[in-house]
């Protein structure tokens, strides 16, 4: 196969983000995002390598025509759909259930077992099969590879993976625990290891990876063996708008007592709770800016915060004890990589675990990975940025490519 490049496309329910990245030279020419799609104004961003962006509004009404504006824009670069250089398009599904547990060419027989996990990924996966479908039309001389958010975490234990609940009833109906974000895991935890000098089948991590979303996942040799996402992405950590674990008899509390539907109990634990419902606000940046303060306002927020940092130690010290032996916590996305102060939040306390981090090294921005823990700690605290993309495009490039280039 002559072709080194892979196109990744994340399609989400309003939105396609896309890359473009050369896995013979690990260059990007090109990446953008439809966003809005199906509203009056849509927004398109085009950004070509070593080109000015191209930014627009105008009606976008549909996947079918975010991904043919796309391609549009890519042609106009000499990047299109038919480039001999282009080897695959790389496709985000969120949802893989316990089949998939490995990037995987797409077919009629993949697309049906995706659809059919509709139930469980009902926000994910319908828009991840609309681009799909839009891909193959738009390209069907290329190969199409679904890689899957669950996929990293299909090696968890039985007992980690399984809810205490009725067997049958969770068999019949696909209850239990299958985690997300596990490219993020994926790439993290290789790249830790890589920044410790080491294997990945010699390390153990413990991954945080910190957004609007976020998860934690305990990674012994490569391996994933418990993540704190479970049969949804609601169950685990506080986040931006989701509550994270939380007593189910809550659920039966609110509609008894508070008359609310499924429906309006769904819209309260996924969307009007985390930081944003402890204290307004969902992004941590706003949240330690009115930390900073005094009154009220700081009050709620410093509440925010410290229940976000209670329930993230809670976590650290339960996969310390899942591993045995940690190597390294290793920080990633959006708030762990950029908010110090929730790094060193995390770990104070935690000295007796081996964990500490170097206030200037913490301190310190960087564009790479880097580690913030003192040189005499005896586990190592990182900070790994995250590339999903990169994930996905080496996944991609080493089922359909040459196998050889591509991961780093």
């Amino acid at each position: 196969m002559r072709g080194t490049r892979v196109l990744v496309l994340n399609t989400g329910s309003s939105s396609v983000k896309y890359q473009l990245l050369d896995m013979a030279d690990g260059s990007r020419p090109a990446g953008g995002l439809v966003e809005r799609i199906g509203e009056r104004a849509s927004y398109l961003r085009h950004a070509p390598a070593g080109g000015p962006r191209r930014e627009r509004e105008e009606p976008v009404p549909d996947h079918q025509a975010a991904l043919k504006a796309v391609a549009d824009e890519l042609a106009r670069d000499g990047l299109g759909l038919d480039s001999p250089e282009l080897a695959a398009i790389g496709h985000r599904v969120v949802h893989g259930g316990r089949r998939f547990t490995e990037p995987t060419v797409i077919d009629d027989a993949v697309l049906a077992e995706i659809e059919r996990l509709v139930p469980v990924a009902p926000l994910h996966n319908p828009a991840n099969l609309a681009g799909i479908r839009t891909a193959m039309a738009l390209a069907p001389h290329l190969p199409q590879v679904a890689v899957f958010d669950t996929a990293f975490h299909t090696t968890m234990p039985e007992y980690a993976a399984r809810y205490a609940i009725d067997t049958a009833v969770a068999d019949a109906h696909r209850v239990r625990r299958y985690g997300f974000h596990g490219t993020s895991h994926a790439y993290v935890s290789r790249r830790t290891a890589e920044l410790l000098g080491r294997d990945p089948s010699e390390v153990n991590v413990i991954v945080l990876h910190l957004g609007n979303g976020s998860s934690a996942s305990a990674v012994r040799g490569g391996r994933c063996v418990d993540t704190s996402m479970g049969l949804t992405p609601l169950e685990g950590l506080v986040m931006g708008t989701r509550s994270g674990d939380i007593d189910p008899a809550v659920v039966f509390h609110l509609a008894r007592v508070a008359g609310m539907s499924v429906d309006e109990i769904d819209v309260l634990l996924n969307k009007r709770s985390g930081l944003l419902g402890l204290c307004g606000d969902n992004d941590m940046r706003e949240v330690l800016r009115r930390m900073a303060g005094e009154g009220p306002d700081a009050e709620s927020a410093r509440l925010a915060f410290d229940v976000y940092v209670h329930r993230l130690k809670k976590y650290i010290g339960a996969y310390c004890a899942v591993l045995g032996r940690v190597d390294a916590v290793a920080f990633t996305a959006g708030v762990g990589e950029n908010a110090a102060p929730v790094r060193q939040a995390a770990v104070d306390g935690l000295e007796g675990l081996g964990l500490a981090v170097d206030a200037e090294l913490n301190a310190a921005r960087g564009g790479g990975p880097r580690l913030v823990s003192p040189p005499t700690a005896r586990v190592a605290v990182a900070v790994v940025p995250t590339d999903e993309e990169l994930e996905i495009a080496g996944q991609t490039y080493a089922l359909v490519g040459d196998g050889t280039a591509g991961r780093k």
